[in-house]
């Protein structure tokens, strides 16, 4: 578990780099988009793709929000689909 969040963690990383001119997550946003890419490990995605929508999505929720990026896109179906145009999720 802990080399699969290491990975994840990684690989958020170089997400974060390769976005560059989005707004920078903090710790919070991080476990929050974490557990997104968690929750989306097995839609068939790749991980690079999986991260760009978790990220976009988060950037779309307020700060005060206390539900899940999954929970949370199930009552905003227009953020999710722009996140997916977006992040190139097929």
């Amino acid at each position: 578990m802990k080399t699969k969040f290491t990975r994840i963690a990684a690989i958020s990383c170089l997400a974060l780099a390769f976005i560059g001119g989005a707004a920078h997550a903090d710790a919070d946003d991080d476990k929050w988009i974490a557990k997104c890419m968690r929750d989306n490990k097995d839609e068939g995605a790749k991980e690079s793709v999986v991260y760009k929508y978790c990220a976009c999505m988060n950037d779309k929720m307020d700060k005060d929000e206390t539900r899940s990026i999954t929970e949370w896109e199930k009552t905003h179906k227009k953020e999710m689909k722009e996140c997916e145009r977006k992040s190139g999720w097929k």
